[in-house]
């Protein structure tokens, strides 16, 4: 039977064929289309996440806007950027999606175990569909919400890691290979974004530097406003974001340390704190005229004892004041326990200002030596002016005056005048004795008797709460030889440290009578007089004395022998009389 072409059959095969080819075509362009207008959709997401990270240069907030945008950019609930710490695991997490309570209620941010540290040890991409799935995750802390996709990318500055950029619960269920090049492309920039943070932050606080520089080099030069150590201290704390700053220096005990300025937490309590040198940080920058950065002070045993009486403190700048002549103390920069660790660019910042509190300390010293050389040269002068003038205009009208009693008949009147005579002698040796005294501040003068008796005067007053008065008669300096000078010395030395410890006294008086024939040394006090307790000292006077073939007397200063004392009789408190004579021929 044949077939008929017109009633179809098999002439209709070829048009069905093409008809399903050209469908197929159709859903596949279809479909590419959608690829690429996905990819498109992907594209101007990561252009819009790249225009979103480079936005600010506030490292703290570029940070924060690369985790925002890669959220956004890939769909995902969570997200975290890790920065690495140069000690190991993370020094900061700043995370998006977990609101502050529930971050609160988790506990302590992560310190980089499981798959965080994963990362860490091996910067590569890390794609999960279930974290619980991967041996290295190690799950979650209480209140933790729960997580099941994972996406972690290492962020590069340069060739270095900077930290790395976590991702969880993506939208569609799991991060895909796109998701993985798109985040990573996303740290790529983030890496640069970071860079040019950092380049802005240090651009920054040279500018804030050379502020501070400033003034505190006016503050060097002027005489008024702020102590320059005190500037210094608070004006590191800022720029260095401390919490503590301390100028410490040795004190006149070569054992003990003095904190002489203090800027941060309790620095009232701070301030004029003392402790040893031995076994401390200053010790070691001191001696080794280099900075030093501790990681964590609590952990080493150099760690300065008045920080810790401040607050805890862990990351720690100890830097030398290096002077002139010598290495003058430290200055000591802290942060809190918590705190970020210092750089290589804070120990830079830090070290200007060590600079300028050395030469803020040699400063001081200049200005107290101009001071006591202006001060020196005034009582120089004003010795000179009373040797030259008043002792030579006082012994004059002493001598006319003598003259004139010697022919008055009248003797009453003659002796009025001669005791007017002995009151200008009287005048005339407190003034030589003053000339003394204001010459000797000049500096260490020795080599004659007036000058070393005044010095050991001088040295013993600080034991005493008052100043002792002290009297020469005679030609001292002409008559007494070094050797009796220095038992001279040695007596007056002992015998008003005996006043300051025992007599429990107001007033002493010290006076040294000089002839051709002998020397007296008179020790004059107003105190609860002899007790039993002060055999040694007196004992040791005595051998001197005999030694040089003199005597030592003592008793009651409150004597009606002697005139200078008659007025104090009275009084309960008898005093004591010390006098040392010996024989100068």
């Amino acid at each position: 039977m044949a077939t008929d072409p017109d009633a179809g059959g098999e002439a209709m095969s070829p048009p069905d064929v093409n008809k399903l080819e050209f469908d197929q075509l159709l859903t596949q362009l279809v479909d590419r289309a959608q690829d690429v207008m996905a990819s498109q959709s992907r594209l101007r997401g990561l252009l819009e996440a790249n225009r979103m990270i480079i936005g600010d240069l506030g490292l703290p907030v570029v940070l924060h806007r690369i985790v925002e945008a890669a959220c956004q950019l890939v769909g995902a609930r969570y997200g975290a950027l890790g920065v690495l710490s140069p000690a190991g695991g993370l020094q900061e997490f700043i995370h998006v999606g977990i609101d502050v309570e529930t971050a609160r209620r988790i506990g302590p941010l992560p310190s980089g175990k499981g798959l965080l540290g994963a990362l860490i040890d091996d910067p590569h991409p890390i794609r999960l569909r279930t974290m619980t799935s991967d041996v290295r995750s190690v799950g979650f802390p209480p209140n933790h919400p729960p997580m099941t996709s994972f996406l972690g990318v290492p962020v590069r500055v340069r060739d270095a890691v900077f930290g790395n950029l976590y991702l969880a619960e993506a939208e569609s269920g799991e991060f895909s290979a796109d998701d993985e090049e798109l985040v990573t492309a996303l740290a790529a920039t983030a890496g640069v974004a970071v860079q040019n943070a950092r380049l802005f932050e240090a651009a920054q606080r040279r500018q804030e530097w050379l502020g501070a520089s400033t003034q505190i080099t006016r503050q060097l030069l002027s005489t008024d406003g702020e102590e320059p150590l005190a500037l210094i201290a608070r004006q590191a704390r800022y720029l260095a974001d401390a919490d503590l700053v301390t100028v410490v220096l040795p004190t006149a005990d070569p054992t003990r340390l003095i904190v002489e300025v203090a800027a941060g937490e309790n620095a009232e309590m701070l301030t004029g704190f003392t402790y040893p040198v031995e076994g401390s940080l200053v010790e070691t920058a001191i001696s080794s005229g280099r900075p030093m950065l501790i990681a964590d002070a609590t952990d080493d045993s150099r760690f300065e004892l008045h920080m810790s009486q401040a607050m805890p403190v862990g990351p720690v700048m100890a830097l030398p004041l290096i002077g002139r002549a010598a290495t003058r103390g430290a200055l000591m920069i802290a942060r809190m326990h918590s705190g970020k660790r210092f750089d290589e660019s804070d120990l830079d910042t830090a070290m200007a200002f060590a600079s300028h509190a050395a030469l803020a300390l040699e400063l001081a010293d200049a200005r107290a030596d101009q001071q006591r050389m202006v001060l020196f040269e005034d009582r120089d002068r004003i010795a000179r002016d009373l040797h030259d003038h008043v002792i030579q205009k006082l012994f004059a009208s002493g001598l006319t005056i003598q003259s004139v009693a010697a022919v008055i008949n009248n003797e009453p009147q003659a002796d009025r005048l001669r005791a007017v005579v002995d009151g200008i002698d009287e005048t005339i040796r407190q003034i030589r004795t003053s000339i003394f005294e204001l010459s000797g501040q000049l500096g260490p003068q020795t080599g004659t008797v007036r000058a070393d008796v005044l010095g050991v005067v001088a040295e013993v007053a600080a034991l005493l709460t008052f100043q002792p008065h002290v009297r020469f008669h005679g030609p001292t300096d002409l008559v007494v030889s070094d050797g009796i000078g220095d038992e001279v010395v040695a007596v007056v030395r002992e015998a008003l440290t005996n006043v300051a410890k025992h007599a429990m006294a107001t007033e002493a008086n010290v006076t040294l009578s000089v002839t051709a024939a002998e020397l007296v040394l008179d020790i004059i006090d107003d105190g609860v007089g002899i007790s039993g307790t002060r055999r040694s000292g007196l004992d040791n006077m005595r051998q001197r004395a005999e030694r040089l073939g003199g005597t030592l007397v003592i008793g009651p200063a409150h004597d009606k022998n002697h005139a200078d004392h008659e007025n104090s009789a009275r009084s309960t408190r008898r005093g004591t009389r010390l006098t040392w004579t010996i024989p100068l021929k």
